[in-house]
């Protein structure tokens, strides 16, 4: 296992981290077990989790991922060899009405709540990152890159700082860190941090993949010039990128059969697109699924790149992609196809 460090913190965090928003819904509480105990003997020492896990949202399995690892953290001892993160969702009324009624904002009520439940369920005195999962404001997230102006309504920074900064000086939480966040955002929470003498965000937990790289148009120099690296998700673009779901396949099981409308990487440009990766993986003699890991774990502006699966074999193999290096004909491979199909699920 290959380890960076988390910000500028002194965290050393493995640059594969463990996703965990299967558990209690497509993975069973003794499956999870098996998956973190895997993880933790191939090195990894970084898990994610959110207090919106498992997927999809609904209220009947609202926290179950984090209270899943907690009885796992209470049963194996091992709370000291975790890098433990999850996050506070934010507001949107329709798909998470059972998140405080829809409305969860980032201002101390909902901070303190969503932070003291998270805590209960994983049975942990503190998170080593507390990450704000989605903006409060409205803006370009969530496979859409248009912005549409909006009135000014959402919690100040200055006061979400305070309160996360209190909780940081209270032993509950270690780091912060953003999600599904923007250049502008980004460096608004680093710049009022710092007038301010308040935490600094550490991390950025954003999408990142073959199909999805805009995360290198603007983010990419913030994290590299503020040490406020990337945590990419969804690496396969919702397991598009193993290649099982090419020539029409439908797996039994898989995400897209049992939620259609999980179809962000599904258009056909991104099938397309794809195609060509599989085509240049085999190749090389490389498994697709490696081949897309294993680019993204060589970006400079990566922190970690957070894998999920929902068998052992596929965490296996997802996991030794970090022993995976990319050819440069590869490399140059992939930009081909991507100068010719660029971000085809943005």
């Amino acid at each position: 296992m290959q380890y960076r460090k988390l910000g500028n913190t002194d965290l050393e965090v493995s640059v594969i981290c463990l996703g965990t928003m299967t558990f209690g819904e497509q993975n069973t509480q003794a499956e999870a077990f098996e998956q973190m105990d895997y993880a933790l003997q191939q090195g990894v020492n970084f898990f994610d989790t959110a207090e919106l896990y498992s997927i999809p949202p609904k209220a009947q399995t609202y926290g179950s991922t984090e209270t899943i690892i907690g009885h796992w953290l209470k049963q194996s001892g091992h709370r000291d060899k975790i890098v433990l993160a999850s996050k506070i969702a934010g507001p949107g009324p329709g798909w998470v009405d059972h998140i405080r009624g829809g409305h969860s904002k980032f201002d101390r009520a909902n901070i303190t709540q969503a932070l003291d439940d998270s805590l209960k369920r994983l049975q942990t005195d503190y998170l080593d990152l507390y990450q704000l999962h989605w903006p409060e404001r409205k803006t370009q997230v969530f496979d859409t890159l248009a912005y549409d102006e909006e009135p000014e309504n959402f919690t100040p920074i200055e006061e979400t700082l305070g309160v996360l900064g209190e909780m940081v000086e209270a032993g509950k939480i270690r780091h912060i860190g953003l999600s599904n966040e923007t250049p502008w955002g980004t460096m608004r929470f680093l710049q009022v941090a710092r007038d301010m003498n308040l935490p600094v965000m550490v991390s950025v937990q954003n999408p990142y993949s073959l199909l999805n790289r805009t995360y290198e148009v603007g983010m990419a120099e913030v994290s590299i010039r503020e040490h406020c690296g990337l945590l990419a998700y969804s690496p396969l673009g919702f397991g598009v990128l193993s290649g099982k779901y090419l020539g029409g396949k439908l797996p039994e099981g898989s995400r897209l059969a049992l939620w259609p409308n999980y179809a962000r990487y599904s258009s056909p440009s991104a099938i397309r697109a794809t195609e060509k990766y599989a085509a240049l993986a085999q190749q090389h003699g490389l498994s697709l699924a490696q081949m897309a890991l294993a680019f993204v774990n060589t970006r400079r502006f990566l922190t970690s790149n957070i894998i999920g699966a929902t068998t052992l074999e596929q965490l296996s193999e997802n996991i030794a992609s970090i022993d995976v290096e990319l050819p440069e004909a590869v490399l140059e491979g992939i930009e081909i196809i991507h100068r010719e199909i660029s971000n085809p699920s943005p």
